[in-house]
């Protein structure tokens, strides 16, 4: 046939070789290494996952005075250690004997796991679902995020609105750096020029939210009855069209800001002093 077709009764299978579809023998016509960036993308998540499984888990090396980590942060059980002036708050009393980085770390985390661009960044990466565009994947089925687990990822605006609130909690933990390891302020030093990066870029991820922006304009039908909620959807459109990349630059920003609390609590490093 001059399409390539062949009747449906020749076309076991199912998913994209089911007897509905076109008849391409070939699994993919790209000829590029498209396998690269799913590839990558596997392995820089798969990094950063380990990293901060043994960090959440040290329970160790996260306060280095002024400097919290981001993972730490707020701390809410009592075993936490003291930060004078800190995000100390004992909400979880004595019985909560593990890492109090596991109190906090599910909101930001999963924040991240049901971004609209996690979600497409981990589903290719290790699912192959599907691997790269015009690969077809191998699954039989698809039913998209109708199902569990995947139903939970309609959570995400509610992640947001968790989001908001640390993301403010560590904007104070980054004013807290203004001061010196005696806790008197007009300090400054590398680590306050990397958490004020890591802030940056944290906030910059979070208000480029897909979210973010249907909050801010999405279900306006009229924009000239609404001009502040017009322009303030702007500014987060431009954010957002920038979101894949202030996903990963704020995912390394924060894990080196932990790292670098880490080498100075621990004592491999000492806090360089600009003023």
């Amino acid at each position: 046939m001059a399409t390539g077709t062949q009747p449906p009764q020749q076309r076991p299978g199912g998913g994209v070789h089911d007897a509905s579809r076109a008849a391409i023998a070939a699994r993919h016509l790209r000829t590029d290494r498209w396998w690269l960036a799913p590839a990558g993308t596997a392995a820089g998540l798969l990094a950063f996952i380990v990293y901060s499984t043994w960090r959440a888990f040290a329970n160790a090396d996260y306060y280095a005075a002024p400097y919290v980590s981001p993972f730490y942060s707020p701390c809410l059980a009592e075993n936490c250690q003291e930060m004078r002036g800190g995000p100390n708050w004992d909400l979880f009393g004595s019985w909560w004997g593990l890492s109090p980085a596991l109190l906090i770390l599910v909101f930001p985390l999963g924040f991240r796991l049901t971004c609209y661009y996690y979600r497409k960044a981990y589903y290719r990466g290790f699912w192959a679902s599907p691997p790269a565009c015009a690969v077809a994947e191998p699954h039989a089925k698809y039913t998209g995020e109708t199902r569990f687990p995947l139903v939970f990822q309609n959570m995400h605006r509610y992640f947001f609105y968790a989001a908001l609130p640390v993301a403010g909690i560590l904007t104070y933990d980054t004013v807290l750096t203004f001061r010196d390891e005696h806790y008197a302020w007009g300090h400054m030093g590398l680590g306050t020029l990397i958490f004020l990066v890591n802030i940056v870029l944290i906030w910059a991820y979070t208000l480029s939210c897909h979210s973010c922006r249907h909050i801010m304009g999405g279900r306006l039908k009229h924009f000239s009855k609404h001009p502040v909620r017009y322009r303030l959807w702007g500014w987060v459109s431009r954010l957002n069209t920038r979101h894949m990349q202030l996903a990963w630059a704020s995912l390394i920003s924060v894990a080196l800001c932990d790292f670098y609390v880490y080498l100075v609590a621990s004592g491999a490093f000492t806090d360089p002093r600009i003023f």
